[in-house]
């Protein structure tokens, strides 16, 4: 008995030792947490400057996206006018050539000078100035030719005044691409920094929580100076004939079963385990022996135990109040008291959380009570 508490009296002496060697301060804490609201705000404003090349790019690519319609449908316009503007040409052509018929005709039958005219001429235009023959013409003939002209001269101003608006359709789709490529590398640019500074965020929350973490050990040993046996594990308790003893007799009552659906807390998955709800620093104890994989912190879980008990069976132990009373590569015996129950992590209450699994699939704990 006086040998255990020597031990005891020496453990305590190193854990003081190291707090002296490693001080850290409430101050130390504040100043990292000023630094870490300040990158928090850099990182804010970084973020709405990158929103805001993002919300530039997207409008970008709508009006590309428009204009490659818009550019779209006047080839559609361009292709009716080519098409209108050959069937004006053939038509007026067609006019000509039977009212050429019809001159040649009036030759055959007397008016040779009509006919001389007719082959002399170099062009329709040229033919219908010729004012001393314009009275041999229909009227029909003449005002159809000039309808057929006056259409051809419509449909190419039509065409020409279309392929000048595609141009300027393509070279502003020329400028929002190179506009595009711009905003993408400010954008890139941005998320990068973005990036750097989020990772300098959550380094330093690493340093705080580390820094706390320790401070909260050195707190706890120097109150245990004034104490006897605070935060001692308790004695072995084994309880039960099955494989298992009970992890937690001390609970006050067991708040979820294994399979269960909690709807309203954020998951509906079905619960992995059993929920002992206990007094903060209800003894936890290891449901059989086996060697330790993991003792320690973990964001979901809170302060932790994960014990192997080979044959691809392990047990895990969730939420503890504070550091486990083992660690990681220890052997433990069953009913060993390796911890007290808590709510870290992500918890709604004091509970131990006893999770059973085979091969890595959680199975009901009461398969091996």
């Amino acid at each position: 008995m006086l040998r255990g508490k020597k031990v005891s009296k020496i453990l305590l002496v190193v854990v003081l030792c190291i707090s002296l060697v490693l001080p850290v301060g409430a101050t130390d804490i504040k100043d990292s947490e000023q630094k870490k609201d300040a990158l928090e705000q850099e990182l804010e404003q970084a973020e709405q400057k990158a929103a805001s090349l993002e919300e530039q790019l997207n409008n970008v690519v709508a009006e590309m996206r428009q204009t490659k319609q818009q550019m779209e449908e006047k080839e559609t316009e361009i292709e009716h006018a080519e098409n209108a503007l050959i069937d004006a040409h053939i038509s007026r052509n067609n006019q000509y050539a039977q009212m050429k018929s019809r001159i040649k005709y009036m030759y055959e039958n007397g008016n040779q000078q009509m006919l001389e005219t007719l082959l002399e001429s170099k062009s329709i235009a040229d033919f219908m100035n010729r004012a001393e023959y314009a009275t041999m013409l229909s009227d029909y003939d003449r005002d159809m030719l000039h309808k057929f002209q006056e259409t051809v001269d419509t449909i190419e101003q039509e065409e020409a005044r279309l392929q000048k608006e595609y141009a300027s359709l393509g070279k502003l789709q020329k400028n929002l691409s190179v506009k595009q490529g711009k905003v993408e590398t400010l954008l890139a640019a941005q998320n990068t920094e973005v990036n750097r500074l989020a990772s300098q965020i959550d380094d330093l929350q690493s340093l705080i929580d580390e820094a706390k973490e320790a401070e909260r050990r050195r707190q706890e040993a120097q109150q245990s100076q004034h104490q006897s046996g605070g935060g001692k594990p308790s004695q072995s308790v084994v309880s039960g004939n099955g494989y298992f003893t009970h992890p937690c007799p001390g609970m006050s009552y067991q708040s979820s079963y294994f399979g269960e659906v909690r709807y309203g807390i954020g998951d509906s998955r079905p619960h992995k385990g059993h929920d002992y709800a206990a007094p903060a620093g209800t003894p936890i104890y290891a449901a059989a022996a086996g060697t330790v994989v993991i003792a320690g912190y973990s964001n979901s879980a809170g302060y932790w135990v994960v014990i192997d008990h080979g044959g691809g069976l392990t047990t895990k132990y969730m939420h503890m109040y504070k550091h486990p009373y083992v660690s990681a590569g220890q052997y433990v015996e069953k009913g060993q008291n390796i911890g007290g129950v808590g709510t870290t992590g992500q918890s709604t209450g004091n509970h131990l959380h006893f999770q059973v699994e085979e091969y890595g699939v959680a199975v009901s704990p009461d398969k091996y009570f």
